[in-house]
């Protein structure tokens, strides 16, 4: 039993507006393994910089392409976990909400989260690799090549960010303006140390929001937070939830043995 002290219960059953930042501990939970963790049987030879640059997509496409493909493929084996059935029991019970994701397996949409925005891209979109306003539902994954752009005629690549690249900018200044403006920031399953998204806790302490920490182990960001629960976010958050709405708002959830799946993914 994971003992929730009141007045944190309290503050998140009376904040106005809450705001969670998810890293890939969440994800890990669910058996959702990190990039580097991913690289076994014919990829264990392979750097992760030969696989997640747009250097390397132009080097060889077609390898990066099948590396995606397979990892799109693992994911569809995974199940959304506990901490992700929280974090969406949360967003239904606050006046205003907003979940920054640094995960790309959109399992936090699977659980029900609505208004989120992800922040390194989602391994599930595909768009063009000229223009990433030409998103793609829809490909015929076959032959020695990637697919190709209706629009343009360019290799579709994973709608993800990559090595080198920027995060996108509406989803990081969304992110931003939800930090300054919490009441209630909850940062669960991340180091705290890959910056921009290890700001966040920064900006909600410089405008006064109370700032809970969901990690098993401590990072940077501990010295700086009001609170911390030392439990896998599948464990605190559910529990979190229970304490602020009362031991029923979690039924009929999963357990993290019934949401575990063997899968593979990351950060990029």
């Amino acid at each position: 039993m994971i003992a929730i002290a009141d007045d944190l219960a309290r503050a998140l059953r009376s904040a106005r507006f809450v705001a969670v930042l998810s890293g890939a501990g969440v994800s890990a939970e669910s058996g959702v393994s990190t990039f580097r963790d991913a690289l076994t049987g014919l990829w264990a030879n392979f750097d992760p910089l030969e696989l997640a640059t747009p250097s390397a997509f132009r080097r060889n496409p077609k390898l990066v392409w099948d590396w995606y493909a397979e990892r799109r493929a693992q994911l569809a084996r995974v199940l959304p976990n506990p901490g992700h059935h929280a974090i969406a029991r949360i967003e239904a019970s606050v006046p205003r909400f907003l979940l920054a994701t640094q995960n790309v397996d959109g399992l936090h949409a699977r659980a029900g989260s609505r208004r989120l925005v992800e922040l390194h891209g989602n391994i599930a979109r595909v768009r063009c690799s000229e223009d990433p306003r030409h998103a793609v539902e829809a490909w015929d994954d076959v032959g020695d090549e990637p697919p190709r752009c209706a629009h343009c005629g360019a290799y579709l690549r994973p709608d993800v960010v990559w090595f080198e690249e920027s995060l996108p900018a509406q989803a990081l200044c969304a992110a931003e303006a939800a930090a300054r403006a919490c009441d209630l920031l909850i940062v669960a399953g991340t180091s705290g140390e890959v910056y921009p998204a290890a700001a966040l806790p920064q900006y909600a302490k410089a405008a006064g929001a109370i700032v809970l920490e969901v990690n098993p182990a401590a990072t940077p960001l501990s010295a700086r937070a009001d609170y911390a629960l030392r439990f896998p976010s599948g464990e605190a958050l559910p529990a979190l939830v229970r304490a602020a709405w009362g031991e029923d708002a979690m039924a009929g959830q999963p357990s993290c043995a019934e949401s575990s799946r063997e899968g593979g993914n990351g950060a990029r």
